[in-house]
């Protein structure tokens, strides 16, 4: 049986049959991996706290058949301790955990930039570094763009002329021009384009300088665009404390 080391985040638990479990994890060297921890529901369990949505972890693995088995697992980052006791870092955090499980993909290639930015913004969460809501929209734009799916809010997504612009739209990439503007596209304030910038290039002192109205609207336009590139909404956005 071979076996394999790599660190990786917990992203989702899965019961299987009485007393294990399967662990949805993104990786550093394997992308999103599916592995059994045996007995991790029995109370004698070697490491099943360690093994919890949002934990950072060093672990060895052994290949398996049809679903490697975890064997060894070491704590790196405790993520869930302390995002445990803050309900808008919990909720912030288990949308970012929904979105990186949605946007890589099980085949084994690696997905490096996704668990780098995976883990910085849940060290920036746990650290209480900036505003939740603003942690996560960042956090959320920039998985897109890494995933290939990188918006535009400067020049035109359709055309290229030069902005600023002020209508916004999905399915088109982004910013449009007055000639580009599609039917049913938003029109949002120039505060809130100057910040879903700030969010993405991660230009923090512009973004948390923002007023109330122009964050709530970006996040509206965040969820919309994400919403769009995977088809369909995330359920925990629904549960993020904004």
């Amino acid at each position: 049986m071979s076996l394999y080391r790599d660190e990786a985040v917990v992203l989702r638990l899965q019961k299987l049959g009485e007393a294990d479990r399967i662990v949805t994890m993104l990786s550093r060297r394997h992308g999103r991996v599916r592995a059994v921890a045996k007995g991790i529901r029995k109370t004698s369990s070697r490491f099943g706290a360690r093994l919890e949505p949002f934990m950072h972890v060093d672990l060895m693995l052994a290949e398996g058949r049809t679903l490697d088995v975890i064997t060894q697992v070491e704590t790196v980052s405790p993520f869930a301790s302390t995002l445990g006791s803050d309900y808008a870092a919990y909720t912030a955090g288990t949308a970012m955990l929904e979105t990186a499980e949605r946007l890589v993909g099980e085949d084994g290639d690696p997905a490096l930039q996704q668990y780098l930015l995976l883990v910085a913004a849940l060290r920036s969460l746990s650290g209480r570094e900036h505003d939740s809501a603003l942690i996560l929209d960042s956090f959320l734009l920039r998985s897109l763009a890494v995933a290939g799916y990188a918006p535009s809010f400067d020049a035109c997504a359709r055309c290229g002329e030069e902005g600023p612009h002020r209508s916004f739209n999905p399915s088109a990439g982004g910013i449009l021009c007055t000639g580009c503007r599609l039917p049913g596209s938003a029109n949002p304030s120039a505060a809130t384009v100057e910040l879903l910038a700030a969010l993405l290039s991660g230009d923090w002192p512009t973004a948390e300088a923002a007023d109330e109205r122009p964050r709530r609207e970006a996040s509206g336009l965040v969820a919309a665009y994400l919403a769009w590139h995977l088809e369909r909404g995330l359920r925990s956005l629904a549960h993020v404390d904004r």
